[in-house]
């Protein structure tokens, strides 16, 4: 196409004859010639045709030309002598002579000769005399976050920070301080990449892209990171590719991105595509004009040098190479030399892009050194030397003249040089004399001067252009012009450099003997001349008077010349002198005119990295739930990470007050803004209490407050997605659930997850309804919710943050210091569990411990640690505060203030603010304060700049704006339980400052034992009415009770409080809300109040949930909306209570006349469907028990609710029809006919839009619910079905029967793909996947999961007896359950290996069912239980006992917090079960206890439970002293070392562990036992320790942790290791052996017949008792090693423990017959037989004297029975769940039996003994979550509703309540349901209540937990009152301190 053939004369046209021809005939001309320039200048010419002469004959060989070229030589010599050139000439006389020419005459030619072109020109000095330095620019840095200038700017920022030249001296101080900072500030390197960014796709939007616009994109190109810049070549490719006119502006801009682009950033494909579309518009331009074809030829020339440059190779010949050489060999008949020009330089430097010719690659491997000279040229690296640039010219010459293929050579390299201006033009001169098929020198030479131009190398420059060989070509010539006239004509350079430039333009015209007489390099010229003579600036006038000069210069015919080139004027041809100006306003102005998001986003980035910079943070472990153990702990950020990758939309996270929640959320900010990219998802974290209403419009007012604008928000409300870190959901009482009422991810609503956190003690049981996506009970979105829990800290985090701490901050201690603090000072390592605790503990611990105090004696509580640190904060204060430099006023203030005692007026500041925020805030922590709009009000005493200022500033509070909070929430709550109870106000110290120093008694912390402080006296004081115990109820604030229930431990006179508060109210109303509190406070720690006088005592809206209240007596009461859930009022009298709306967490029992046959809850646990044997179907409110709708009809199977919770579909008895109801019209819409025989069972699909039934006729017929028909019907089974399920994605059916086969069926190719084969009996049960991807099926032999997909059995669980058990499958899919008569197992359904075996029942498992969360799964046996078991630890959480009759069936509510059950005996229960399972017991066991053991000393006992702790009871009080944690796994079994100071527990973790009883410190830990630790035996000095595990005994030393001894027996199981009391022997029972090993010697011997047995030492140790199983019981003589007495066998039933008696030689044992049996031991005779349980006998014990046995069954009873007679002397009952284990503790105080249960619970029973009579009272027990009321006098109780009369009559309650008529109508005046919140099925949420003191009922506030008023009841209610108690009490009185709560 473009280039044509202007150069076109082949290679083969100039061979030696013709070369030879055109020497003589310049010097034909020469002789000619009269003019001595002219004869020059011909002269010139033909020493240059010679050379190449020379150069072909050497090449050819051919030697016959040699004479004429020595004659041609001679006659150029004596052209020169003509001249006077004698030098020149006699140096082509040598020339002659060496060839052996002839005389010039015999050719005709005049003898004279002249050589030009070989050595140097020199040009004068002043022409470039030095290189420069490269131009300033002139760069103004930014500010951070400043607006740009313009894009140069832009340009040099990130141009700057992408090179190291931070220390660069060319940078001046500005720059290079601006460049430090960047450097360290990602954010604004970010912001100026964006702005970059920014600016292109400006320029991409941009319709019509001038040469403004190129320009500013051109600024930038150099500068923009790799993929940006590629994109930017592709737009500009793409403008290009357009059909029409050519773009030039386009064009030039590509051509610049290619010239500039940084190394790597273009690919070969790159260019080669560039230079292909380049190619095609050539082809497509031949109409446009000439300026078009010049930019083309430009364009194409930068590419092409670009390609050289980079080495590309392999450019294919015939698709590219050979198209565009045509193209250029076009030009050949060009009329324009400065195109023609162009194409010949592009030509060049298409010659130097290697093809995938072989040949041609053949021959530059030959040549590589020539190959890398060329692209080393044309490279243009800094620091180019010009020496050796010559010198590789040269190289390239005389290689390519030396390579043997000269065939080859002769087509890439001829090097000829100009001819002579004689008339003709350059383009004549081109077509005689040059080929631009060859490579020349002058394009790399070229090449080489660009790359010293560009470094400021101009001296460098001036020495190229005058050495280089190829100087006199005029393609050279004229591209050194060139680029003289754009250094000339360009503003970076100084005058001197373009005045340089300009000089050398007029040498080069001048000085015709050095450069020749080109007319096209002349003309070239002075067009330069001209056109930078037309323009202003340094440079231009030099142009203009040059070009004046000029016009003289030369002979005439020089100056017509110059007169006819200023007439034709400068041409069409431009200097690329400079860019064009940019547009007003720039690409980048308006980029930054628009709403900037992401600079806005930078900023609050930056400044919430800021404010997390050098925080300490240890990662956080966590588990899935409240329920789980920790043996299911997790990374929590990673699990969080996962979250953020998932699906799902909320995570909750859940803690305690100061686990670490905020502190994790702040770092989860601070990890998502470090890996925050531009346009990526966006962390938010918002502190709810700062947000006003964040139910509606949350982000929005949270953007506000980062200060984005409207128009931001809502920018980022269309196109952004966030991540919501919700901070504090509890700490503003957050009710709402947020995601739902801020509808995200709704159309056009916010784009957001949320990761909220809230404290475990805010959320009810049913809590997930506040926090997961959809409406409340919606199944379909329960896979978006997860939730997690954080955990206390294990040691090794605590390690951690010990070391973080004290590089941090250098404290007083070292970290050694500090680790020995948290192991001798007991239970200090439980408390700092705690990371907030942790903290405080850091830092006060070397205040609360004097140097060499014995800290194993220190004791430290929770509240003890906020003492010291609110003393130690205001003591920090008051120092900071008096070493500031502040004005006489301030000082003044600040002295006054310390004399006063600064640190007591500072705790002052703390309680009254913590008092005001509750009161006036209701517990709010912000407090917005404003000057201005808060003047006057509570407010100002706080936070007014006049008043308090100086306290506020030492306060323990942080300020954000005009919003104060405390450092941490806890500490507000600190504050108001120290206004409830300050240990200081309640004393007279006789030295104030010096006790402020050390807070607290020395019970609260004995560390702060100081003299003058215990000298202090008590100060007997009234019960204050302005206490907030007076005012305002604590119930909802269980963290301020926390506190409070320390100080009753640790304050006896708080206790008395308490105490006064509730005998006060017993004679006054005012004292109720006080009472109420107290009462709520002293249950909390502990205090139990069985058998308590309490009658007529006000406390409404107490909490006494799981109190013991066994035998009180609460006549007169006032008990208004009192919390009874799980409270123990067993035997109790409540008449004539107050007890409207009180909450008993309990349903009412639904008892029928007909047999239930089962029921369901509807989808939204409102409603249950009861189906009854008399085929009767009726639907109850699950609140209140109404029937809502009774459906009479013959169903033959229970009739199923759609999954919408708006039909029911049934099917009727002998019926073939199925019939479906409309639940909310109560008619039947459809009946659906089809089936030949009854219908046995329906099943919904997942979208409740289909129905599949299931027939006797062997047939499952599929139906469209909307239209009624019939849309497949398949043949399923040969024989009876009996079960069908449709799969999660309803698109396959699995069904099984009789025929002992599964079944899968396509739906929607209606056929069956796979008969799964396996089972030996009739199918049962199937049950799919919730991913559907595989199915369970049970049979009586056997269990199978199968792969859906393949077909294959993946699992096979073999059942011991044939039966077919229950089998349920999870809904999160990780495992399934299924059951072996009384067994429950849990099997990992991706493992396949068996996770849990769960044991408990009886009796055959009937039914399994899982809840919806998949957490719990539920189990019910033939045993009357139904056991409630966590998922994740296997362990029963709860144990329901329904009535006398089988439970027939089970259903959890949809949100898993209720379970129903329906029983033979025509009874439907309703269990809250989520009450007991999600509240954790401070004091209480939460699994099954598995044993129990009483100290020697008799002060204690301990207890061992599967909830992997052991706690150390108090006898007397029930308090626990210890928790012992540790164990990874249940323990069980535990004993006491002889001296009561040593625990040691056996492990189902394989290991055994030593506790210091006084610490609870564990100081040793054993493995090495293969199976779990079951039993452990101490020896009777204490020195050693026996433990047991199935097939092992081992022996220890207690003190060095030593193994002694170890016994295997694997062909045995053993059961049980005693210790002999003489030490030297240890015994280990087996199945059917003893095994007697000797301690010292190892020595072992064994006796005993077959069958397991029982065995003990007899006390002197001389012989051991044996208790055959099933026999008698035989006395081992140890010593003879034979039987005193054998064991004959006695009874049938097993035995199943035995008991010892301490002071004869007697014995008992307990049989699985229910039966007691005494022995004598001595002779091993049975004496008698203790009849009376009705259940086995797990556990039997001697009372301390010998003279009882106590004796444990799973009837659940205690019997006490007399050791001689036998007789029963006392009976304990009521205990709910099988007791596992019991020990008699013997006090000074008295006796008592104590009890661990399988549900947990423990208790202790007192036995009074007086002469013949034994009585039995329970002293204490804990909670197991269950309301007791067991013969509780209800009789005249006031207010009580009908639902909970019928609640406690079911309950075993008795007497009658008042009419219940009045009572429903006053609780409905008085119920929160009047204008309050929804209501619980017992009609007591109260918690927006308040009780009112005006003589009104009680109604409840607008706002919930508003502090409420004084209950005032009616006058005529109050003389009632008065009455009743005068008649049971006396007259009204005061109480004394004797009258208060007297315990019976």
């Amino acid at each position: 196409m473009v280039l044509g053939g202007a150069f076109s004369s082949s290679r083969e046209e100039f061979s030696l004859q013709k070369i030879l021809e055109l020497a003589n005939s310049y010097l034909e001309n020469a002789y000619k010639s009269t003019d001595p320039e002219t004869i020059l200048a011909l002269c010139h010419d033909a020493e240059t045709s010679l050379s190449q002469a020379e150069e072909v004959a050497n090449i050819t060989g051919d030697e016959s030309m040699n004479g004429l070229i020595a004659t041609l030589y001679n006659g150029l010599g004596e052209l020169l002598d003509r001249q006077g050139l004698r030098d020149e000439a006699a140096a082509f006389r040598k020339k002659f002579g060496k060839q052996g020419g002839a005389p010039l005459a015999t050719l005709g030619i005049p003898v004279s000769q002249h050589e030009r072109g070989s050595g140097t020109v020199t040009i004068p000095r002043d022409i470039f005399p030095r290189n420069v330095d490269l131009p300033t620019v002139d760069f103004q840095p930014p500010g951070s976050d400043a607006r740009l200038v313009d894009t140069p700017q832009l340009a040099c920022c990130l141009g700057l920070l992408q090179a190291d030249c931070e220390s660069s001296d060319i940078l001046d101080l500005s720059t290079r301080n601006w460049l430090h900072v960047t450097k360290n500030e990602p954010d604004e390197r970010e912001r100026l990449m964006t702005l970059a960014a920014d600016v292109i796709r400006a320029f991409k939007r941009s319709g019509f892209k001038d040469a403004k616009a190129v320009t500013e994109i051109v600024y930038l190109a150099p500068v923009l990171e790799r993929d940006e810049f590629r994109h930017l070549i592709k737009e500009f490719y793409s403008g290009l590719d357009r059909p029409g006119l050519l773009d030039v502006h386009q064009l030039k801009g590509l051509a610049h991105l290619v010239q500039g682009a940084r190394s790597g950033y273009l690919d070969a494909d790159d260019i080669v595509k560039i230079l292909d579309l380049l190619g095609t518009r050539l082809r497509n331009t031949q109409q446009q004009s000439t300026n078009h074809f010049y930019q083309l030829m430009a364009a194409v020339s930068h590419v092409l040098d670009a390609m050289a440059g980079a080495e590309i190779k392999d450019l294919d010949r015939e698709m590219i190479h050979e198209p565009l050489s045509s193209h250029l060999d076009e030009l050949k008949g060009s009329s324009d030399p400065y195109l023609a020009y162009q194409a010949f330089y592009a030509y060049q430097a298409l010659l130097r892009v290697l093809d995938d010719e072989t040949v041609w690659q053949a021959t530059l491997r030959r040549t590589g050194k020539v190959v890398q000279g060329m692209s080393g040229l044309a490279s243009g690296v800094k620091g180019l030397e010009v020496d050796r640039l010559v010198e590789g010219l040269m190289h390239i010459r005389r290689g390519l003249i030396a390579s043997e293929l000269i065939e080859i050579i002769k087509n890439t390299y001829y090097e000829v040089t100009s001819l002579a201006e004689s008339g003709q033009g350059f383009l004549e001169c081109l077509k005689e004399g040059i080929s631009i098929s060859r490579n020349y020198a002058w394009y790399p030479a070229l090449r080489g001067a660009d790359a010293l131009i560009q470094d400021g190398q101009f001296a460098e420059f001036r020495k190229l252009v005058c050495e280089v060989p190829c100087r006199c070509d005029t393609a050279f010539q004229f591209g050194v012009c060139q680029r003289l006239g754009e250094v000339a004509g360009s503003s970076k350079w100084d005058p001197e450099v373009r005045g340089g430039a300009v000089t050398f333009l007029g040498e080069m015209y001048r000085n015709d003997t050095s450069w020749g007489h080109e007319a096209a390099v002349k003309q070239w010229i002075l067009n330069i001349l001209m056109e930078l003579s037309s323009q202003s600036g340094g440079g231009m006038q030099e142009a203009g008077s040059l070009l004046q000069e000029l016009q003289h210069d030369g002979n005439d015919k020089k100056q017509a010349f110059y007169r006819s080139c200023l007439e034709n004027g400068p041409g069409i041809h431009r200097l690329r002198v400079a860019l064009p100006t940019m547009a007003s306003p720039s690409l980048l102005d308006r980029v930054q005119e628009r709403s900037d998001v992401e600079r806005q986003i930078r900023q609050l980035r930056k400044q919430r990295l800021k404010e997390r910079k050098n925080a300490m943070y240890i990662q956080p472990q966590a588990i899935p739930d409240i329920r789980a153990h920790d043996d299911a702990r997790f990374s929590l950020m990673d699990k969080v990470e996962q979250f953020l990758d998932s699906e799902q939309k909320v995570f909750l996270l859940l803690g305690e007050s100061g686990a670490g929640k905020s502190t994790f959320n702040q770092e989860l900010e601070r990890h998502l803004w470090e890996a925050y990219k531009r346009n990526g998802v966006i962390p938010l974290y918002i502190n709810l209490p700062t947000i006003d209403e964040p139910e509606h419009d949350m982000i929005t007012k949270q953007l506000r407050k980062a200060e984005f604008t409207e128009p931001q928000i809502h920018e980022m409300k269309l196109l952004r997605r966030f991540t919501l870190i919700c901070d504090g959901y509890d700490e503003n009482r957050q009710i709402h659930n947020l995601y739902t009422s801020n509808r995200l991810n709704q159309p056009g609503e916010w784009n957001a997850k949320m990761v909220i956190s809230c404290r475990n003690d805010y959320i009810e049981t049913d809590y997930r309804h506040r926090f997961q996506p959809g409406d409340h009970f919606s199944r379909l979105q329960l896979g978006l919710f997860q939730e997690a829990v954080i955990t206390p800290f294990s040691m090794d985090q605590i390690q951690e943050y010990i070391t973080q701490y004290v590089t941090m901050y250098r404290p007083l201690w070292g970290a050694e210091e500090y680790k020995k603090a948290l192991d001798l000072i007991p239970g200090l390592k439980e408390l700092v569990t705690n990371p907030f605790l942790m903290w405080l503990s850091l830092e006060v611990l070397p205040r609360m411990v004097d140097p060499g105090q014995d800290l194993s004696t220190t004791h430290i509580t929770r509240v003890a640690l906020y003492d010291q640190f609110i003393e130690h904060w205001f003591e920090r204060g008051k120092k900071r505060l008096g070493e500031e430099n502040v004005g006489p006023i301030a000082r003044a203030a600040f002295e006054s203030l310390a004399d006063d005692g600064f640190t007591q007026n500072g705790i002052d500041y703390l309680k009254r603010l913590s008092v005001a925020i509750y009161k006036e805030q209701d517990g709010h922590p912000i407090v917005s304060y404003s000057p201005h709009n808060d003047k006057g009000s509570w407010k100002t005493k706080f936070f007014s700049r006049k008043d308090k200022q100086l306290l506020r500033e030492a306060c323990p509070l942080v300020q954000s704006g005009n919003q104060h909070q405390f450092i941490h929430r806890s500490l507000l709550e600190y504050g108001m339980s120290l206004a409830v109870f300050d240990p200081q106000v309640w004393k007279a110290p006789m030295v104030p400052e010096l006790a402020l120093a050390q807070r607290g008694s020395a019970s609260s912390m004995m560390s702060c034992d100081d003299p003058k402080e215990e000298a202090s006296a008590t100060v007997q004081q009234e019960p204050d009415l302005k206490s907030p115990l007076t005012w305002m109820y604590l119930t909802k604030e269980p963290y301020v009770l926390q506190f409070l229930e320390e100080r009753v431990h640790q304050e006896p006179l708080f206790k008395e409080q308490l105490l006064d508060y509730i005998e006060r109210s017993k004679g006054h109303k005012k004292w109720r809300i006080a009472a109420s509190n107290s009462i709520t406070i002293l249950l909390r720690s502990g205090m139990q109040f069985n058998r308590a006088d309490l009658r007529g005592i006000r406390i409404p809206r107490a909490d006494l949930s799981n109190g013991m209240f066994e035998s009180a007596q609460l006549q007169l009461a006032d008990l208004r909306y009192a919390d009874l859930r799980g409270t123990w009022l067993r035997h109790a009298d409540l008449s004539n209570t107050e007890m409207a709306g009180v909450r008993l967490g309990e349903s009412p029992h639904l008892e029928q006349d007909n047999r239930v046959m089962q029921c369901v809850y509807s989808p939204d646990g409102k409603a249950i469907v009861v189906v009854f044997f008399n085929h009767k179907t009726q639907i109850f409110s699950t609140s209140t028990w109404e029937v809502l709708w009774t459906l009479d009809n013959d169903m033959s199977e229970i009739p199923l609710i759609s999954p919408n919770g708006d039909e029911l579909a049934v099917c009727s008895t002998n019926s073939t029809v199925v019939q479906l109801w409309d639940l909310e019209t109560r008619e039947c819409r459809l009946i659906a006919h089809g089936h030949g025989d009854e219908v046995l069972r329906v099943v919904y699909s997942s979208k409740g839009d289909r129905l599949a039934s299931i027939s006797r006729d062997r047939t499952l017929k599929l139906w469209d619910l909307k239209t009624g028909d019939c849309l497949n019907t398949l043949n399923i089974h040969s024989s009876d079905m009996r079960c069908v399920v449709l799969s999660p994605n309803n698109r396959q059916l699995a069904s099984g029967g009789h025929d002992c086969i599964v079944r899968l069926w396509d739906m929607e190719a209606d056929e069956c793909i796979h008969i799964l084969i396996g089972h030996e009996y009739a199918v049962q049960n199937v049950v799919y996947s919730p991913l559907g991807d595989y199915v369970a099926s049970a049979a009586r032999s056997h269990t199978c999961l199968w792969n859906v997909v393949s077909g294959d059995c993946c699992l096979r669980i073999y059942h011991d007896n044939p039966s077919s058990g229950p089998l349920a499958y999870s809904p999160k899919g990780n495992q399934f359950a299924c059951a072996k008569n009384d067994l429950v197992q849990l099997w990992g359904a991706e493992t396949r290996n068996r996770l849990h075996l769960l044991t408990g029942h009886t009796d055959s498992v009937e039914k399994l069912v899982y809840s919806s969360q998949g957490d719990l799964v539920a189990s019910s046996s033939c045993d009357r239980t139904v056991r409630i078991w966590d998922t994740e630890t296997g362990g029963c959480l709860r144990t329901l006992t329904c009535d006398p009759h089988s439970v027939e069936g089970i259903a959890f509510s949809p949100n898993g917090d209720r379970i129903i059950t329906t029983s033979a005996g025509r009874t439907v229960q309703q269990w809250d079960i989520g009450i007991r399972i999600s509240r954790r017991y401070s004091s209480g066991h939460n699994l099954r206890v598995h044993m129990v053991q009483c100290s020697p000393k008799g002060d204690q006992f301990a207890s061992c439970s599967d909830d992997t702790t052991a706690r150390l009871w108090d006898v007397e009080t029930g308090s626990c002293r210890r928790i012992l944690r540790g164990h990874s796994k249940g323990i069980r079994c535990i004993a006491y070392s002889p001296q009561g100071d040593q625990i040691a527990t056996g492990s189902l973790d394989k290991t055994i562990r030593l506790w210091d009883v006084e610490t609870g410190t564990c100081s040793l830990k054993f493995t090495g036992h293969d199976g779990e630790v079951f039993k452990i035996a101490y020896s009777l000095q204490g020195d050693r320790i026996a433990s047991c595990s199935e097939q092992m005994g081992r022996v220890w030393e207690t003190g060095s942790g030593n193994r002694l001894r170890i016994m295997r027996d694997a062909s045995t199981t053993f059961s049980d290791i005693l210790y002999s009391p003489t030490e030297n022997q240890v015994a280990i029972v087996g199945r059917a052996t003893v095994r007697m090993c000797d301690v010292t010697t190892g020595l072992e011997s064994y006796f005993g017949p077959s069958g397991e047995a029982k065995a003990m030492y007899s006390r002197e140790g001389d012989q051991i008792i044996y208790v055959a199983s099933r026999g008698g019981v035989g006395l081992w003589d140890i010593n003879a090693r034979k039987w005193r007495h054998s064991p004959t066998k006695e009874t049938t039933d097993s035995i199943t423990s035995v008991a010892y008696s301490p002071h004869n030689n007697h014995m008992a044992t307990g049989h699985s017959g229910g039966t007691v049996r005494l022995w004598n031991a001595t002779t091993g005779a049975w004496r008698r037989t203790l009849n009376g349980h009705t259940s086995s006998v797990k556990t039997v014990v001697y009372s301390a004297q010998g003279n009882l046995v106590v004796s444990a069954s799973d009837d659940k009873s205690v019997r006490l029975w007399n050791a001689v007679s036998g007789r029963s002397r006392g009976v304990i009952q009521g205990i709910h769940d099988r007791i596992k284990d019991i020990a008699w503790a013997k006090t000074p105080i008295g006796d008592y039996v104590v009890a661990g249960c399988d549900d947990g619970v423990v208790g202790a029973w007192q036995i009074i003994t007086d002469r013949n009579q034994c009585q039995v009272r329970m002293h204490w027990r804990t909670a197991n979550g269950d309301l007791d009321v067991k013969d509780t006098s209800v009789q005249d109780v006031q207010g009580l509703s009908s639902l909970n009369e019928r609640i406690l009559r079911q309950l075993g309650a008795v007497g009658e309540p008042a009419d219940p008529s009045d009572t429903d109508q006053m609780e409905v005046a008085m119920s929160p349901e009047a204008s309050g919140p929804e209501d619980t099925s017992d009609g007591s949420d109260v918690e927006s209540m308040d009780i009112a003191d005006d003589g009104e009922d009680l109604t409840p506030p607008t706002v919930l937990g508003k502090r409420p008023l004084e209950l005032e009841e009616e006058e005529e209610h109050e003389d009632v009152a008065k009455r009743r108690c005068s008649s049971q009490r006396g007259s009204e009185r005061e109480p004394t301190r004797e009258g208060r709560c007297m315990l019976l």
